[in-house]
């Protein structure tokens, strides 16, 4: 087994190379810009200092959401090129399970709560246990003082990821609300590590159909209205 992983769900970009041993090679670059322009000399450069050639590869692995619509669009696009011309199989991967992967760990006995910011106080989010199960669900939440409240009256909760910025100032006060210093980006390691395990499933998608899991529809700014000119 020899998978290429790809994760650009927010600005920037992260490629992994795994095979049945571990991780074989890994690049991360979060930057303002879009991940479009570097995506393709990580992925040459990931592949090739884990000493193979794309040929070699067995799969490709993508991160498909949530996260950033633009980000989302490219890596998929990408991803799905890449079979296509390799003829390999695409396995798509949930950007937070993968995201909770990266703490699970560090707290054991927590539910882990991955955020990806979306637009004024609304985050994606799911919650995971210990064992990156799901407790709840991905969804889009609008934050306010009551958001987790079933969950954080029996359980630590940790919030983490580019959203929780926000989540902090609502919910800090809360005895079990946990959120670490350390900033957690989304990562094609962990990505790599889901990926294997869809890999030994043979949990592949279909190709041709396969869209990125957006989970709200892309809005664009409204357009100004144009000015009215006195006769």
């Amino acid at each position: 087994m020899l998978l290429l992983c790809i994760d650009t769900s927010i600005r920037g970009c992260s490629v992994a190379v795994q095979n049945d041993s571990g991780l074989l090679a890994s690049y991360d670059l979060f930057t303002d810009k879009s991940s479009s322009a570097m995506l393709t000399t990580l992925m040459r450069d990931a592949v090739e200092h884990a000493g193979f050639k794309l040929a070699d590869i067995d799969a490709i692995v993508v991160a498909k959401g949530p996260g950033s619509y633009t980000g989302l669009r490219v890596g998929v696009s990408t991803a799905k090129g890449l079979c296509y011309a390799l003829d390999k199989p695409l396995i798509a991967i949930n950007t937070l399970q993968a995201m909770a992967l990266q703490l699970a760990p560090y707290y054991p006995g927590h539910l882990l709560c991955p955020m990806i910011d979306a637009r004024r106080m609304e985050v994606y989010s799911a919650v995971f246990d210990d064992n990156n199960a799901f407790v709840q669900e991905t969804q889009a939440v609008i934050l306010t003082e009551s958001s987790f409240e079933d969950l954080l009256a029996n359980h630590r909760v940790v919030f983490f990821g580019d959203g929780a910025a926000k989540c902090k100032p609502v919910l800090e006060k809360h005895a079990n609300a946990v959120f670490p210093a350390i900033d957690i980006k989304p990562s094609a390691k962990t990505v790599a590590l889901l990926g294997a395990l869809a890999f030994a499933n043979a949990q592949f998608e279909d190709v041709a159909a396969f869209e990125p899991y957006y989970l709200k529809d892309f809005m664009s700014p409204a357009p100004r209205k144009a000015s009215t000119l006195v006769q």
